[in-house]
């Protein structure tokens, strides 16, 4: 079979290493699927980040990360990109019947606040923009 004569768009596809029996290389190459890693449903990301804008426009946190690992969802905020996080809104799904999926940890490991709704584990961060603001 002389490759010269066949459209390069015909050796591409899913199956392609089935058809001609050699492997898959370059642009054909897919990187496996994580394996179910766990995440912020849009709702939480929604309320996480309203959160994070009124922290940013009080000046009291500067960045963030999003991890998404095989166990639990990680929001971290920064103070300083260069800092260790202030503090980490975490969500662990195997903890969601015995403390509660959500929990907000300080950067020095403390567990500030544990719960089963998002809004009142958050509730411990937001206040003190409510009382600078009110």
């Amino acid at each position: 079979m002389d490759t010269g004569e066949i459209e390069p768009s015909a050796l591409r596809g899913p199956y392609r290493a089935e058809r001609d029996g050699g492997p898959r290389r370059g642009s054909e190459w897919r990187a496996p699927a994580p394996a179910s890693a766990v995440t912020f449903s849009r709702r939480e990301l929604d309320r996480i980040l309203s959160l994070y804008g009124r922290k940013v426009a009080a000046g009291e946190w500067r960045d963030y990360a999003i991890d998404f690992l095989k166990d639990r969802a990680v929001f971290s905020v920064f103070r300083h990109a260069c800092e260790v996080p202030i503090y980490r809104i975490e969500k662990n799904p195997r903890l969601e019947r015995r403390q509660g999926a959500f929990s907000v940890i300080s950067a020095t490991g403390h567990i500030v606040r544990r719960g089963q709704e998002l809004d009142r584990v958050l509730g411990v961060l937001d206040r003190a923009v409510r009382l600078v603001a009110g």
